[in-house]
């Protein structure tokens, strides 16, 4: 073998060696880029899905409010009529006390108050 093929081979060894490199570091991101469109891809097509469980959890929790609210509404208005009831009971006893010339205890101040405003 002659200088100068040995020359052509070291050199065709060291670039193909180079080469080899070059490839690899193509591969690997290639890789890379193809992972990440392979991500976005699969989280543009979960986008839909994702508002329809969202749409879904916020009607669920729209629903039980709303079952709340009427529960709380009923259990307001249960509350005014027993309080109605306990008023015009308390305004009976007083009465009664008054016809017979006694003097009634005055009612506590949140009550007066609930007496003058209503509120």
């Amino acid at each position: 073998m002659t200088l100068w093929a040995g020359l052509v081979a070291a050199f065709g060894t060291v670039g193909m060696v180079v080469a080899g490199i070059f490839s690899a570091r193509a591969t690997t991101r290639a890789t890379m880029a193809t992972a990440e469109a392979t991500r976005a891809a699969a989280l543009a097509q979960a986008e839909p899905s994702q508002r329809e469980q969202d749409r879904a959890a916020f009607e669920a929790i729209k629903a039980e409010l709303k079952e709340d609210l009427a529960e709380t509404k009923a259990e307001v208005a249960r509350v005014r009529g027993v309080l109605w009831s306990i008023s015009r009971w308390a305004l009976a006893l007083r009465d009664q006390v008054v016809e017979r010339d006694g003097t009634p205890l005055p009612p506590p101040e949140d009550v007066e108050e609930y007496y003058r405003t209503g509120v």
